[in-house]
């Protein structure tokens, strides 16, 4: 979590005092995490994991992929776990990736007459 911490931070542009005062603790705090002298609580976790756009998943060496899963609730209240896509080099938005599934739905129904 250490190297991944500092990495996502700086990747960001982000000081070790900016990140502590985007998540409302103080530098040492935030600076213990990055060190591995403190251990976050969960909440402070989702509150980083929040903050620097990933996963609690990745932040804890779950997962080797940053890029942080969505949950897209649906019209008709149906909740969807996606990956985050890019297309053209630009990630999918919300309205884009329900726009999708109803392609697919449509597209399934005719195939099936």
């Amino acid at each position: 979590m250490l190297k991944r911490l500092s990495q996502l931070r700086k990747n960001k542009g982000w000081s070790l005092q900016e990140t502590a005062d985007l998540l409302g603790i103080a530098k040492s705090t935030y600076a213990g995490y990055e060190s591995g002298y403190r251990q976050p609580s969960l909440e402070a976790l989702i509150k980083l994991a929040d903050l620097l756009g990933t996963s609690t998943d990745y932040l804890l060496n779950r997962i080797d992929n940053p890029s942080r899963q969505k949950n897209i609730e649906l019209t008709n209240k149906e909740s969807y776990s996606t990956i985050s896509m890019n297309i053209d080099q630009k990630e999918i938005s919300e309205d884009e990736l329900i726009d999708f599934i109803a392609f697919v739905r449509a597209k399934r129904q005719l195939s099936q007459k």
